[in-house]
């Protein structure tokens, strides 16, 4: 089950390689954001369900989650399939109600998702996550690996960037900068303060005389900076991050997305210090590959893109910071497609041996 754009395309070469190997796969997607124009702009077919209710407290919550499970469970029941494999935590529910093993795939520490840990976790058969991310009470069900989710799809064996995919909006000649507002409605970003109007506008004064500023978002913009929105097929966007001088932005996912492509990347929000996402922790301070400033320092996040754009080699410098992450992770969909065919037995083999996972590397 798919329930975010950056689930669909995680799950995307482990879908085709399950494909490839005979299996049947029923993808079941909630379509948050663009993820359905991603799903049939990929010509795969899915069962789609209940969304979220844009506005909802407690009691709608819980009727939405008894609504989606029913229809979740209805589908199991139709297609009887021998696993559950996703990031949404209904699966949880129908697993248990149609005795088959689920499995939760995560990429954030439970203290980030403590509320949806909580209500999930428990009846999940396993939750599989980088070898970094904290598991908490749940460590015993916890399968982990040497990689990050988004080397799934952005690990140079899946993706290459490709100049004349970004030529079919922009020239990509001339530098350009990328910045990303997300929207923050999320329950665990509840309270999490990112960009402002004034903000955004000194950090594009900044990066106008260096080139060009273009921008994604989740919600609608300022009418000051429509003029900079990015316009393009949601598939070509990681072309476009893979070639821009630097990513600034709100959103934890692109941030490290950018990290596995070697863009340098800054996140400003409220989502650091205290080791909060372990995954972006490890990407920043033992990588080098990104940065993070809380919402309320603005003269930091100023100072540091005036540090970057004044480094000479600035991409050259990141591409061999990514060489060096790289070198230590495994082919995650590789190790995705050996766990899931494999099933039950890997999960002995993995708890036996947790570097049985090498072989993928």
């Amino acid at each position: 089950m798919i329930s975010h754009p950056a689930h669909f395309h995680m799950f995307r070469y482990t879908i085709d390689n399950l494909k490839r190997d005979g299996h049947e796969v029923v993808v079941v997607i909630r379509p948050k954001d663009v993820l359905e124009q991603l799903c049939q702009n990929a010509g795969m077919e899915f069962y789609k369900v209940k969304n979220r209710p844009k506005k909802w407290g407690m009691f709608g919550l819980g009727l939405f989650l008894l609504e989606k499970t029913f229809e979740v469970t209805k589908i199991v029941r139709k297609e009887k399939p021998d696993l559950l494999i996703g990031s949404d935590g209904v699966l949880a529910y129908a697993g248990t109600l149609c005795r088959v093993p689920s499995f939760e795939w995560f990429e954030d520490d439970v203290d980030i998702i403590k509320l949806y840990a909580r209500m999930f976790f428990s009846l999940y058969t396993n939750v599989v996550s980088p070898r970094v991310c904290n598991a908490g009470n749940w460590e015993y069900k916890q399968i982990t690996y040497d990689g990050y989710q988004k080397l799934a799809y952005l690990h140079p064996r899946y993706f290459t960037p490709d100049k004349s995919v970004v030529g079919r909006y922009f020239s990509v000649e001339e530098p350009y900068f990328l910045l990303r507002f997300a929207s923050l409605t999320a329950h665990h970003d509840q309270g999490v303060a990112g960009f402002t109007t004034e903000v955004a506008q000194h950090v594009i004064d900044l990066l106008l005389p260096h080139g060009r500023v273009y921008i994604t978002s989740e919600k609608q913009l300022p009418e000051q900076f429509e003029q900079y929105r990015l316009k393009i097929n949601p598939l070509d966007i990681h072309h476009i991050l893979s070639f821009a001088t630097i990513y600034i932005g709100d959103s934890q996912s692109m941030a490290v997305e950018a990290s596995m492509l070697g863009t340098p990347a800054i996140r400003y929000n409220d989502f650091v210090g205290a080791k909060r996402i372990s995954v972006l922790e490890e990407l920043e301070h033992k990588y080098g590959l990104t940065y993070a400033i809380p919402s309320t320092a603005p003269e930091q996040l100023y100072a540091k893109i005036e540090e970057l754009l004044a480094m000479p080699d600035l991409k050259q410098e990141w591409q061999s910071r990514k060489q060096g992450m790289l070198a230590e992770k495994i082919d995650v969909t590789a190790f995705y497609t050996w766990f899931l065919e494999n099933y039950p037995e890997s999960v002995q083999i993995m708890r036996e041996n947790p570097n049985y996972q090498r072989h993928f590397q």
